[in-house]
């Protein structure tokens, strides 16, 4: 945060956080006698510009981050997708809006024509601080929109996934119910119980089993449960 008190000879700066250095801004003026001629709003014009250049940074910065998440999010190899970053990046854009959005205003007011006490040339160069601002604010919403739709896509995703382990679940319950039912079956304490009596009745037994269950292993296979 930064506040800006303008005088007709005198500016004050308050400032607060350990990213609103402006010794570099006092630099870049003292270098540049024919602005500081200008007058106070010279250093005003030299500040906003500071301050929106570095919305521009973090935007581009920011811009990389949203495009490796809409990598990840769409990788086909990706057998999981991770939903927390995208909601993250969303709020981190959100924050942006909120630190971005109230500088609109005021330049809009300095930048009026015929205001009074900004010099037309300070005006001008107000105007390409606008400008970049509303260049911001316009990335900004940009990714906004793209971060609610990797959401959407995300989440979609999710769901397809789940689908998939849970038919791959359905498929191995099934293929397990029928081992269970026939021994269940032939486990119960019956003296007559039908084909206990042969002797190839547990081999027997094993091998329908089995024929049935890799049939059953086939069936899914081929309609992709598994």
């Amino acid at each position: 945060e930064i506040m800006i008190f303008t005088g007709p000879d005198f500016v004050v700066t308050v400032r607060h956080g350990d990213h609103t250095h402006l010794s570099g801004v006092r630099r870049r003026l003292e270098k540049r006698p024919e602005l500081l001629r200008l007058g106070p709003m010279a250093v005003l014009h030299a500040i906003a510009d500071r301050v929106v250049d570095s919305y521009l940074a973090v935007a581009e910065k920011m811009d990389t981050d949203v495009e490796a998440i809409e990598n990840a999010v769409f990788e086909p190899s990706a057998r999981r997708v991770r939903i927390e970053p995208v909601y993250m990046l969303k709020r981190e854009v959100l924050e942006l809006r909120r630190a971005v959005s109230p500088l609109s205003m005021p330049l809009a007011t300095l930048t009026v024509p015929d205001r009074p006490g900004v010099p037309t040339e300070i005006r001008r160069y107000l105007g390409d601080v606008a400008d970049h601002l509303a260049m911001v604010i316009e990335q900004i919403a940009e990714y906004d929109l793209v971060l609610s739709s990797l959401l959407d896509a995300a989440t979609a995703k999710i769901g397809i996934q789940q689908n998939t382990d849970m038919r791959k679940i359905s498929a191995w319950v099934a293929i397990g119910a029928v081992p269970t039912m026939i021994a269940g079956i032939f486990g119960m304490n019956f003296e007559h119980m039908p084909g206990t009596g042969h002797t190839w009745a547990f081999v027997t037994l094993l091998v329908v089993l089995t024929v049935i269950c890799v049939g059953l292993f086939a069936v899914f296979r081929h309609h992709r449960w598994l």
